[in-house]
């Protein structure tokens, strides 16, 4: 069972924001970067120790998670946009992972994206080619993080909705699936997948069974 602090980079929107949510109401010790101030008292407010920060800027990242707590494990949501010149996709993860390596944290979970490496062919190609630039870098920060040594869990959301849980957000091992999942879903499999060890070392899609596209037959990913 995770006793330290879970370091969170992205909380201030989206999943991250989610998963901030999820971790608090669960008692979890949380400890979250920002780039800004603007949503530091909300964050402060949930009772999470904020740290202000940039992903990109690796003296800030290995300051944060170097800290003066135990950091058992780090969740990243960090990511782009494909009009951004420079990305946290690959290089805002590689300083996370890097960081983590160094000070020996028990778990890393990466979300990634549905269309990143093995799983391209499960998006329409056009899709596809939209957010090639993003996938290449998403798909970077995968691989670094696999071959980082660290014990990881890689989760790729389909299409993410704001819209309230409806508790049948599932986890799969098979690339081909995609669909839509809302992100306070996302944000639930991902607290559920912290003290999983039948997420260790490996690479989710993420999606709401009931938001799958077409009928394919494929295996679910039971977490107890």
């Amino acid at each position: 069972m995770t006793t330290g602090y879970i370091f969170l980079a992205g909380a201030s929107r989206g999943v991250g924001r989610e998963i901030a949510n999820c971790l608090t109401a669960q008692d979890f010790q949380l400890k979250a970067l920002l780039r800004s101030e603007e949503k530091r008292q909300e964050l402060e407010a949930m009772g999470i120790k904020v740290v202000l920060g940039d992903a990109l800027n690796l003296n800030d990242v290995e300051q944060a998670i170097l800290g003066e707590e135990t950091i058992d494990a780090v969740i990243s949501t960090i990511g782009g946009i494909p009009k951004d010149s420079e990305r946290a996709d690959y290089l805002g993860n590689k300083n996370l992972i890097d960081a983590a390596v160094k000070a020996g944290v028990k778990k890393f979970i990466l979300i990634s994206s549905i269309g990143t490496g093995n799983s391209a062919d499960a998006i329409p190609p056009q899709a596809l080619e939209t957010l090639k630039p993003v996938l290449i870098e998403k798909h970077k920060a995968e691989q670094h993080l696999i071959n980082s040594g660290l014990n990881y869990t890689v989760i790729r959301p389909g299409g993410l909705k704001s819209e309230p849980a409806t508790g049948n957000g599932i986890l799969t091992e098979d690339p081909r699936i995609a669909g839509t999942i809302h992100r306070v879903d996302v944000a639930q499999l991902v607290c559920s997948c912290l003290n999983s060890e039948k997420t260790n070392n490996k690479i989710l899609s993420a999606i709401d069974e009931n938001m799958i596209y077409g009928q394919p037959e494929f295996e679910k990913l039971t977490l107890v």
